[in-house]
Formats: C-alpha cells, sequence, structure tokens
C-alpha cells in the first residue's frame, strides 16, 4: 500500500508562534452622566419619537413591471441553459471523437503489416 510521507524540517527554524496572540480588551470606560435640573422648569425636556417601521415593500411594481422582471429572468434562465448544454455537448463531441481516434490508431497499430 502506499503510504503517506510527513515531510520533515531539517533545520528548524527556532521562531515558535503562540495560539494566543492577542490580549484581551480593556472593559470600556462607564458614560459620563448628564445632569438635569433638579427643580421644574419652563423648558420641556421630551425624548423623540421613534422612526416609523415600514409595513409594505420597499418597492412596488405595476403588473407590467411584473411582467418585464419575469420575463427578463425567464430569459436569463433560458440564455444560460443554452449556453451550458452546448458547452456539455461540445464535451461530449469530443470525447466521441477522441475515443474514435484512439481506435483507429489501435487497429492500425496492431493489424500485421501487409506487403507482396
Amino acid at each position: 500500500m502506499i503510504r503517506p510521507r510527513i515531510p520533515v524540517n531539517p533545520l528548524p527554524t527556532g521562531i515558535v508562534t503562540p495560539l494566543i496572540t492577542t490580549a484581551p480588551a480593556p472593559a470600556p470606560a462607564p458614560a459620563p452622566v448628564e445632569q438635569h435640573h433638579i427643580a421644574a422648569c419652563a423648558c420641556q425636556h421630551t425624548t423623540p419619537p421613534p422612526a416609523p417601521v415600514a409595513s409594505g415593500p420597499a418597492v412596488r411594481l405595476s403588473p407590467a413591471g411584473v411582467l418585464a422582471v419575469v420575463g427578463g429572468g425567464a430569459a436569463v434562465v433560458l440564455v444560460v441553459g443554452a449556453v451550458l448544454v452546448s458547452m456539455l455537448l461540445a464535451v461530449a463531441i469530443t470525447g466521441a471523437s477522441v475515443a474514435v481516434c484512439a481506435v483507429v490508431l489501435r487497429s492500425l497499430l496492431n493489424s500485421p503489416p501487409r506487403h507482396r
């Protein structure tokens, strides 16, 4: 049986790379707390309203747009499929022609010479 051979470095370099090369990051400092008015004041502290959430799709297509997208996708699939089938056919024809050439050469080389 064939046994794999493990390559051995005849001249070790002496450089040892540690498994862990980075130290853990220090904990972030706490954010400073902003002090507001303790007593009632005339200014109004309000929080901004939350951002609106979109409930529908981002792009709306008309029926003609949907048909155009579907038609374009079908055309791309047909073109890619035709290219792949033609490449497969070219490989099959090449393989068959190489096989025929091999059979002809074998018969020419194995036949005894016929000279009279």
